[in-house]
């Protein structure tokens, strides 16, 4: 049996956050850190650095932001919607483009649909365009006048930006390349040609139960170890996942049952991860990494898991109203030494070269000794480094003493 701290020792394996890079980034890490989590999430917000850049540096520490631009711009990486709008490896192209067909639960699928019984005509103009024009961003078409000021969501969007994306949604159009993060879109067919590696025709032409079955075993290796329950919210599959279905993974082999202290359930573990699980039963991993995540990181994006696993209760207040917001609008839970033990409310002012930690909150049960505040001290001044904004501005912490033991580190050199 694993003990809750082996479990989540192992996912934290899994994910790539349980030790810093021991080396220098290279730009074959990226492609190859989203290789191992299957998907990397996409979300625009970047009043720090914008969620996709923010998960990386977690697992690579300081690498330069242009590395993803290039590797979606070369080919090696794609755009796609699977647990939302994500970047998935060239090699993972395939099964998303052959699962198309059966994501009709989706929110995105379902407007897209939608839209295009609606607005055919003018959609299927849109998409002949492309194909005498090519490539084009929703910035190359100019808002009406009259139209109103643009504001967040699909269906505020100008018109052609709900068509492009439509198109996106239904897989006639991809992701070329971005440009200051605006997508820059062409047809599929030309994206696909150029897939670095090619493009794996018998793998799209799969089963739909051939394809879940590939979903919910990339799932279970992403996660480490985990519960039958939280297997479907990675890929967004329907309906859930559950143990039955489970049964002749495990009987092939592909998955191991592991029993986890306090779960009333079982607890599955991929067959690549083996050995791994092994190094865990025997204490044999370490965590020793201090980092501050994303709210859309891998580890943290189903919050049902997250409290499970960690203890750690988490929503995203950014779309909540700023007087029901309890920690802030964007803030980022800090994983230290295999635990989740807080989260910083942060702003990054580019401009002005600083980084504004507007607030930091421990978990109660959290004591700050200084181990702890040497190593959250690093992480803040690292990850405010790399966005080129080198000050730090704190703001108020819980418990207030924090405050005056941080800045203690920082003053000391760190």
């Amino acid at each position: 049996m694993l003990s809750m701290v082996q479990a989540r020792l192992l996912q934290l394996s899994a994910q790539g956050l349980l030790q810093p890079l021991r080396r220098r980034p290279r730009r074959s890490d990226v492609v190859a850190t989203i290789e191992r989590m299957r998907l990397l999430q996409i979300d625009t917000i970047h009043v720090v650095a914008r969620s996709p850049y923010l998960v990386l540096h977690a697992r690579l520490g300081a690498y330069p932001l242009g590395w993803l631009d290039e590797a979606l711009a070369q080919g090696q990486l794609a755009e796609c919607w699977a647990h939302e709008a994500c970047f998935v490896s060239a090699t993972d192209v395939s099964l998303h483009r052959g699962w198309l067909g059966q994501r009709g639960n989706h929110w995105a699928q379902r407007h897209a649909e939608r839209m295009h019984r609606e607005q055919r005509t003018e959609m299927d103009a849109l998409l002949d365009g492309i194909r005498v024009s090519g490539p084009v961003r929703a910035a190359d078409f100019v808002r009406q006048e009259g139209s109103g000021a643009a504001t967040p969501g699909w269906w505020s969007w100008k018109p052609e930006k709900r068509w492009l994306e439509a198109w996106f949604a239904l897989g006639e159009l991809m992701v070329a390349r971005r440009e200051n993060f605006q997508r820059v879109y062409d047809l599929a067919a030309n994206v696909l040609a150029r897939l670095d590696p090619s493009f794996d025709t018998a793998a799209a032409t799969l089963s739909a139960a051939d394809l879940r079955q590939r979903f919910i075993l990339d799932s279970v290796r992403a996660l480490g170890v985990t519960q039958a329950g939280w297997i479907a919210d990675y890929y967004r599959l329907k309906p859930a996942v559950t143990e039955r279905e489970l049964a002749p993974l495990l009987a092939r082999g592909d998955l191991l049952s592991v029993p986890v202290q306090d779960w009333k359930v079982p607890g599955y573990v991929h067959r690549d991860h083996a050995e791994v699980l092994e190094r865990a039963r025997r204490g044999r991993l370490r965590a020793t990494h201090t980092v501050l995540l994303s709210p859309f990181d891998p580890l943290v994006w189903d919050r049902a898991r997250a409290l499970a696993m960690f203890g750690f209760e988490y929503t995203i207040e950014c779309y909540t109203p700023a007087a029901r917001r309890r920690y802030g609008y964007f803030v980022l839970p800090i994983l230290h030494r295999g635990r989740l033990i807080g989260r910083l409310d942060a702003k990054a002012h580019r401009s002005e070269g600083v980084f504004e930690v507007k607030a930091l909150f421990l978990e109660p049960d959290v004591v700050p000794d200084t181990g702890l505040v040497q190593a959250v001290a690093t992480a803040i001044m690292v990850t405010a480094r790399w966005h080129g904004t080198p000050e730090v501005r704190l703001g108020r912490t819980q418990p207030v003493t924090l405050a005056k033991m941080l800045r203690a580190a920082w003053r000391a050199g760190i």
